[in-house]
């Protein structure tokens, strides 16, 4: 990836399968994006999975992509990550990375 493509900023929908409810995980989501200067969401699902959206620099979502898929919060454990609705973006629709309830 180039310096010119790692700035655009693009957002990306995710959702996280596994043991990740119960495990401080969207904490851990949240401080993630707040350290990698991301804007988005996290939030449960009635399905046992952890969904929202990631906002920035394409470079730092990259990062936090490889973090939802392979790290996640100390005690969970993730089966899978899946990605999906990418997309290039002229600015971000958040000022801020939330815990949806």
């Amino acid at each position: 990836m180039s310096m010119a493509e790692g700035d655009t900023l693009i957002s990306v929908d995710y959702e996280i399968f596994g043991k990740v409810q119960g495990v401080f995980f969207r904490k851990y989501t949240q401080a993630e994006g707040k350290k990698l200067g991301l804007v988005g969401w996290v939030q449960n699902t009635d399905q046992g999975t952890v969904q929202g959206q990631l906002q920035g620099p394409a470079s730092k979502v990259r990062h936090m992509q490889e973090w939802l898929e392979t790290k996640g919060s100390p005690k969970s454990h993730i089966d899978r990550a899946s990605f999906h609705h990418e997309k290039v973006i002229v600015k971000l629709d958040y000022t801020d990375f939330q815990i949806v309830k």
